[in-house]
């Protein structure tokens, strides 16, 4: 004889052969018929079964368990009572149902993961004159390389027209009053303690913060970073510390190319405006102090050093296929130039507060 099923308020009436050949059309009606009766006491009448095996007992227990409440089991033969029972006993329990999480706010997305990730960092740093073998030279070298030399020619071309354009910008203003002349003091100021090393932050965090990103995001999708993790070595030590270090070393050249390139297109708006460049020279040398020098030499090393560690972050943590790759090279270029001129922001409080 098939199952059969039949329903009426508070109770379900299961009939025939409760059994792995007979169950299929049987099993999901009784399941949403017990859930249907949820919030109430159930009883489930088996005195018309005529055989029941595992697959039967089964499909009375998830019938219990849809209906989450008080089920009573009636007129059950001398083989399915004990049959029951042991399934019951060996059963997996029911998971709680966790509460969703509240859903955080964008700003604060991954704040954790940042977190862990600049910590890891401090760590690998800290043991790295122990794992000093994990460091790889002619790695460490092909880094700086395209960091520096290759950002060069764009550096150079970049404040070249950078000091062009502060010097058309000044002087215009400043003949007014016929001092037009001090516009290589402003300008040598303005390059060599803020937009110098500001802008070689910003080629950096687009060339190279974006080229580390793409790099080991490219490693982390194929699984290269969870190799080294099994073979024992360090992704922070092998990978994050030489590109921070590359950027690091080569900062302070890019930034002396780009306040000389600044200082020269500036010296050659007031050449053409009829001024010596001896004069010029003269200006620039009075008021391009040291302190202000070392101070922008400074502050770039800690923007290469963001830029950097915010670009391997972005690419050590992409998954999700190959689109996590851009999707890391995108975060890696905002958050780069977020971070420098956010820090750039807390250097100027700084040095008005010291007084510097």
């Amino acid at each position: 004889m098939p199952a059969e099923l039949e329903t009426t308020p508070g109770r379900i009436t299961l009939r025939g052969a409760l059994t792995a050949r007979r169950l299929g059309p049987l099993w999901p009606r009784a399941v949403r018929a017990a859930g249907e009766a949820a919030g109430s006491a159930l009883e489930i009448e088996l005195s018309g079964v005529e055989r029941l095996d595992s697959s039967g007992a089964a499909l009375i227990l998830a019938m219990e368990r849809r209906h989450g409440g008080e089920v009573r089991i009636s007129g059950a033969s001398t083989q399915a009572a004990p049959l029951l029972a042991q399934l019951r006993a060996v059963a997996p329990a029911q998971a709680p149902v966790r509460a969703k999480p509240a859903k955080r706010p964008p700003l604060f997305a991954g704040l954790r993961t940042k977190i862990a990730f600049f910590g890891d960092t401090l760590l690998a740093l800290a043991a790295l004159p122990a794992q000093l073998r994990m460091l790889r030279r002619a790695d460490f070298w092909r880094i700086a390389e395209r960091a520096g030399q290759q950002a060069l020619l764009l550096v150079l071309v970049l404040g070249f027209l950078i000091g062009m354009i502060l010097a058309f910008q000044s002087a215009v203003p400043m003949r007014q009053f016929g001092a037009d002349l001090y516009v290589a003091d402003l300008v040598t100021l303005a390059l060599c303690r803020e937009l110098g090393p500001l802008l070689v932050a910003v080629i950096l965090a687009g060339r190279t913060g974006s080229a580390y990103a793409a790099e080991l995001g490219t490693m982390q999708v194929n699984d290269e970073i969870a190799a080294l993790t099994t073979m024992g070595v360090n992704p922070a030590t092998m990978l994050v510390l030489p590109r921070i270090g590359a950027a690091m070393l080569v900062m302070p050249a890019l930034t002396v190319a780009m306040d000389a390139a600044g200082l020269a297109g500036m010296a050659t708006v007031l050449a053409a405006f009829g001024y010596p460049l001896s004069a010029i020279a003269t200006h620039i040398a009075i008021n391009g102090a040291a302190g202000d020098f070392l101070q922008g030499l400074g502050k770039g090393l800690v923007f290469a050093a963001a830029v950097a560690l915010i670009g391997c972050r972005a690419g050590l943590t992409a998954n999700g296929g190959p689109r996590a790759v851009g999707e890391a090279a995108t975060a890696a270029v905002v958050g780069g130039i977020v971070a420098t001129v956010v820090l750039d922001g807390i250097f100027a409080v700084i040095t008005y507060r010291l007084h510097l």
